[in-house]
Formats: structure tokens, C-alpha cells, sequence
């Protein structure tokens, strides 16, 4: 299975019809993740309550702010075809 989230980075948010906006909350659920975790790594940026507290702040600065942040769809969960089951499961 390949992930085709750096093919949808590539294109250009103009040619992209199904963002939308993202809600208060996956905003600051995403800013508070930025400030505790590098990649996957716990950074030491800021512990659990401060991050939640900075991400609220930055999201009410950014709405009054008159931005709207945008947000792709999640990939859909892939399929299970045909190829890949096992014979004795036809049954």
C-alpha cells in the first residue's frame, strides 16, 4: 500500500476541491501536538497543559485574526479486494 499524502502536498491547494475548513478543535488539537512532539519524538517544548493552553491562544488569535485554516480529507481506510484473501476463505 503506497501513501499518497506527499502526492497531495505537491498539488497546488487551488486544484484541491475537497478541502475544508478544519473545526476549533482539530486546530488546537494539532498546534498542541506541534508544541509537544517533534515528528514522533516528545520534545521538551512544553508539557501537556501549556501546549493546550498556548494552542487555544494561537487558534482565537488566528479566527480573530480573520484566518481560515483548511484541511484535507483523511485517506480513506484501503479496501480488501478480491487479490488479497485467501483461497480457503472463497469457501
Amino acid at each position: 500500500m503506497e501513501d499518497d499524502t506527499h502526492e497531495r502536498r505537491d498539488v497546488p491547494v487551488t486544484e484541491q476541491t475537497s478541502l475544508r475548513p478544519a473545526t476549533s478543535e482539530e486546530i488546537e488539537e494539532t498546534l498542541s501536538f506541534a508544541l509537544r512532539f517533534k515528528g514522533r519524538k516528545r520534545a521538551d517544548v512544553a508539557g501537556p497543559m501549556v501546549a493546550q493552553i498556548a494552542a487555544e491562544h494561537l487558534r482565537v488569535c488566528l479566527e480573530t485574526s480573520g484566518f481560515v485554516v483548511m484541511k484535507r480529507p483523511t485517506s480513506p481506510a484501503p479496501s480488501t479486494t478480491r487479490h488479497h484473501r485467501r483461497p480457503e476463505d472463497e469457501t
